[in-house]
């Protein structure tokens, strides 16, 4: 069965309850202790995805609940970028370097050039000054015939690749429904029962109750419109804008990536756009970031025209292909990316309820976290410990050391 439209959904995001019932726990499977292990993953990004296929992977009976479309926010309209040791010296390392291997041998495991762009890209950084005379130069690609100045190399085929998000993640969901039996659920989350300090179950709006041995809140964004994690720790958007063109001349655009130093003509702050061809033949174009309120809804995502403009405007200074005479405008977008105050994800068990876990806060970096995250969470589910990576430094249980 092929994942359609009726499959694919973002968090759910109304205010969410914890309800803390009385019944005996006799009758319960619990998750250690138990071989029908149930599991269910509130979430259809590329987080919840992820962690939904390697628990199925592991033999857990998964259930994924969405409210709307599968990758349909940030992880739908992400770049896709995916860096081997572009975050050495940070407390992601670990994890990134795991998700960046992870890639790799999933798009072997599920021919993720053909199915979702999977492949390795040269990354450049250059100055590109808006209203200046120049065309190309020494070090540059021909297609980049705009106004820019000293190139650099900062990622080779071996430390830097891509991937479409929105056809990976749904990818990576199409072959845990069909290949290891996860159920998709579409439903808002309400509330998450926990009986003597474990997870009971979930109920959804309307009602239904979805009997369950653990829970993974895996709601970005949205993490904050949740009770049970915004009362242990604030999660925040930034929201980002792109677009994505079609070029008429799509073979003349070579995989590289671009990383911008962007002075405008009128002067003021320098911008950092990025620019990410595809094998799609698309060009994705983002940047004009700044952190703002998350709506309740991500079908209340909207993008903010001026922003919109000022990147049409890098697009057609950094190269003639991609000018309105040259190239179609496909999208223009906005999401959040989910960051929290500390920088670093939160990945692990909620402290005081068993079997209650959540995955978020990746920020930009979602996309290529995406698989190391899925996996270490399904080895602490099943196996109470992960250990592809070390979790500890990304345990919710820091806030709480906190206060």
């Amino acid at each position: 069965m092929a994942v359609t439209s009726s499959l694919l959904f973002p968090p759910t995001l109304s205010r969410r309850t914890i309800t803390i019932c009385s019944k005996s726990m006799a009758a319960k499977n619990q998750i250690d202790g138990e071989t029908s292990k149930r599991v269910v993953v509130c979430g259809g990004g590329v987080i919840g995805v992820c962690t939904a296929y390697f628990l199925a992977k592991k033999g857990i009976a998964v259930t994924l609940v969405e409210k709307s479309a599968v990758a349909c926010a940030a992880s739908g309209k992400a770049g896709g970028f995916l860096a081997f040791d572009w975050c050495d010296g940070s407390p992601v390392a670990p994890l990134a370097r795991a998700s960046f291997n992870l890639h790799r041998s999933l798009s072997e495991e599920l021919n993720g050039v053909e199915s979702y762009g999977y492949r390795p890209l040269t990354t450049l950084s250059l100055t590109v000054t808006e209203a200046t005379p120049g065309s190309g130069g020494l070090g540059l690609p021909n297609w980049v015939n705009g106004p820019a100045k000293s190139p650099s190399t900062i990622g080779t085929t071996q430390t830097t690749a891509q991937v479409h998000p929105q056809l990976f993640t749904r990818k990576l969901l199409s072959t845990a429904t069909e290949k290891y039996g996860v159920e998709v659920v579409i439903g808002k989350l309400e509330e998450v029962r926990v009986e003597s300090g474990r997870v009971d179950s979930v109920v959804l709006e309307g009602g239904r109750v979805i009997d369950t041995d653990a829970v993974v809140l895996a709601m970005g964004p949205w993490s904050s419109k949740f009770e049970l994690l915004s009362s242990i720790f604030r999660v925040y958007g930034i929201k980002a804008h792109s677009i994505v063109l079609k070029p008429k001349e799509p073979n003349a655009i070579t995989p590289h990536a671009l990383f911008l130093t962007y002075r405008p003509a009128h002067g003021g702050e320098a911008l950092d756009p990025e620019v990410y061809p595809r094998p799609t033949g698309e060009v994705y174009i983002c940047g004009m970031s700044s952190q703002e309120e998350v709506p309740d809804d991500p079908d209340q995502v909207t993008s903010n025209p001026e922003s919109i403009q000022v990147l049409k405007r890098v697009a057609k200074t950094v190269s003639s292909y991609l000018n309105e005479e040259n190239a179609l405008v496909k999208a223009e977008q906005a999401c959040f990316l989910p960051s929290t105050e500390d920088g670093v994800p939160v990945i692990g068990e909620i402290p005081g309820i068993k079997g209650c876990y959540v995955g978020t806060g990746h920020s930009c970096w979602g996309i290529l976290n995406g698989p190391a995250t899925g996996a270490a969470l399904a080895e602490l589910i099943v196996d109470g410990v992960a250990t592809s990576v070390d979790l500890s430094r990304f345990s919710p249980s820091r806030f709480i050391k906190r206060r």
